[in-house]
């Protein structure tokens, strides 16, 4: 059983390697942005400025599907951030992962990862260090939590009357139902995310399992993998747009 290099902090868990990924996650899809507008041309565009400029007009259909894209050209950034920092994060556990054998205790910023786990003969912690971080729970739950409160803040901002309104629709007797559904929004977007890929990982150790004749199987799925990294990351960011518009756009019926 892979353990993560958890270390205390102030009184919380912080999982060392989902740090580590957020930087690496992060650190690509800045990489990727700043190489696609380095060398901006009309007339001769790169390659990656091609696709850069796909993925922009791929967003500006997001958001147009869910609002009218007068008033949602503000989100296009939010929405080309979500869609690109969640593809890489679902994809980055695909090719390797990084795993240490602890064979006496291991220290960093002053804490200690116990290197044991139990007793019998395979008792030395297995650290796991390279995951797609989105294969995490905690990482989704605080993407889950930013759109939350960012569409909850742009609701009280831009459409108060209407977005406190609502609360109180068709019924007032619906107000602890319409406030479940709002709280249970940033749930479902977490849980979704996290369930895909951390099954993906999941299989992938199975199959790695068993050996030689796994090869074929562990292309194909991989190959599948980054479909489903691909797909999760454009679920989630056109639910965020969703949910943005319901909260800030009031229409007239």
């Amino acid at each position: 059983m892979h353990e993560s290099p958890i270390i205390n902090v102030g009184g919380f868990n912080i999982d060392l390697s989902a740090v580590l990924m957020l930087v690496v996650t992060s650190a690509i899809v800045f990489i990727l942005c700043r190489l696609a507008v380095r060398n901006l041309s009309v007339e001769n565009p790169s390659k990656l400025q091609n696709f850069m400029e796909w993925v922009v007009e791929f967003v500006q259909g997001i958001v147009a599907s869910a609002m009218d894209l007068k008033k949602g050209k503000a989100y296009i950034s939010l929405g080309l951030t979500l869609i690109l920092f969640i593809f890489v994060a679902n994809v980055l556990g695909l090719p390797f992962a990084v795993i240490t054998d602890l064979s006496e205790n291991f220290t960093v910023f002053g804490q200690t990862i116990e290197a044991t786990r139990g007793i019998g003969p395979d008792h030395y912690a297995h650290v796991l260090w390279w995951k797609s971080p989105t294969a995490d729970v905690n990482i989704t739950a605080g993407l889950a939590l930013i759109v939350f409160f960012l569409m909850n803040y742009l609701g009280l901002k831009l459409n108060r009357k209407h977005y406190l309104k609502h609360y109180l629709e068709p019924f007032p007797v619906f107000l602890p139902l319409n406030i479940i559904e709002n709280l249970a929004k940033p749930i479902a977007l977490a849980i979704r995310l996290f369930a895909n890929i951390f099954a993906g990982e999941v299989l992938i150790v199975v199959i790695l399992k068993m050996g030689i004749l796994g090869i074929p199987f562990l292309a194909i799925w991989q190959g599948f993998s980054i479909f489903v990294g691909a797909l999760q990351a454009f679920i989630f960011t056109i639910l965020t747009m969703v949910y943005i518009s319901q909260t800030t756009i009031h229409e007239e019926h």
